[in-house]
């Protein structure tokens, strides 16, 4: 794991603040969502709070498939 950044602390919580589940939401709530998002990821930062992230996925490879 690494610390993640804050851009993609925010773009996380901005996520979550506009979607809910499959619908999203109007684009005075997207704006919103990335003003509050922001404003968290300061807030953390200035807190002494680190946030990890998980490696991606390796890509997957078809060279193991035998046909």
């Amino acid at each position: 794991m690494r610390p993640a950044t804050p851009d993609e602390i925010a773009d996380a919580l901005a996520f979550a603040l506009r979607y809910d589940g499959r619908k999203t939401t109007r684009d005075a709530d997207r704006m919103m969502a990335e003003i509050v998002a922001t404003r968290l990821v300061r807030h953390l930062e200035r807190s002494g709070f680190v946030v990890m992230k998980k490696p991606g996925l390796a890509p997957h490879s078809s060279a193991d498939i035998s046909g």
